[in-house]
């Protein structure tokens, strides 16, 4: 019986390289931020005690305090308040799923966002809601966040070719804009329809982003979280009547 003739077979792999662009992001419905107090990561650290008598006579919630709490803070830079990357992100993975022949995992692998803040642009208002609480009972409560009616970022994102192509990532990023969004009660929790945004490429002109980066920087920020204006009847109501009622306390 004759051998059989070993063949070796050659496997080429093709070497990935990576591409970077830099994208501009402006809001078409407002933004609300919602960063965990340091109060609570301190309880999550280090547990939380229980509460006695003079606490629970104390009024729940100290709404000042928890609009600043709630904004992403930046030491430095042409803002003061900041967006997670992160966020942008998530937004294109989830924006992946309804867009054809890109799927979330591979979203999630071949995008890159550097770095951990990026400088948000737009004037924090405070603003109250009433919401429901993750408990089996839905528990209502109120909430105080920082509330952007206007607002923009510049995003540098890198991804990897050729799976992907600057051309792909605009139309990514454009869809998490209309379908998904960042914040709270975005577009993509489907009640709410905050966070939504458009995109401009890099260098394009547009007179909104020149207003955002010129009126809405770190000066007029810091004044906002120091002397926050009320984004609504509701929390200016709410507000007096918080107001009235530590007076009514302390007397």
């Amino acid at each position: 019986m004759a051998a059989k003739k070993e063949t070796t077979t050659e496997i080429t792999v093709k070497a990935l390289s990576r591409g970077t662009v830099k994208l501009r992001i402006i809001g078409t419905s407002a933004l609300f931020q919602n960063r965990m107090a340091n109060k609570a990561k301190q309880q999550l650290l280090v547990g939380g005690s229980k509460k006695g008598a003079a606490d629970r006579a104390k009024i729940k919630h100290d709404p000042l305090n928890e609009f600043r709490d709630s904004a992403e803070i930046m030491t430095d830079g042409p803002t003061a308040l900041g967006l997670r990357v992160v966020a942008v992100k998530a937004a294109m993975a989830t924006a992946a799923l309804e867009t054809e022949g890109l799927t979330k995992t591979s979203a999630q692998r071949l995008i890159f966002m550097p770095g951990d803040l990026t400088p948000l642009y737009g004037i924090p208002q405070l603003r109250m809601d009433v919401v429901r609480s993750a408990d089996i009972n839905r528990t209502p409560d109120v909430r105080t966040r920082a509330f952007l009616p206007k607002w923009g970022c510049e995003v540098e994102v890198n991804y990897i070719t050729p799976q992907l192509s600057v051309q792909g990532i605009v139309s990514l990023l454009c869809n998490a804009g209309i379908l998904v969004g960042v914040g709270d009660f975005r577009q993509e929790k489907g009640k709410g329809g905050f966070g939504a945004f458009r995109v401009l490429g890099e260098g394009e002109q547009d007179s909104e982003w020149d207003e955002l980066v010129s009126e809405h920087g770190r000066m007029r920020q810091l004044a906002a979280l120091a002397n926050p204006e009320y984004a609504n009847q509701d929390t200016i109501d709410l507000m007096e009547f918080f107001h009235s009622e530590v007076k009514r306390r302390a007397a």
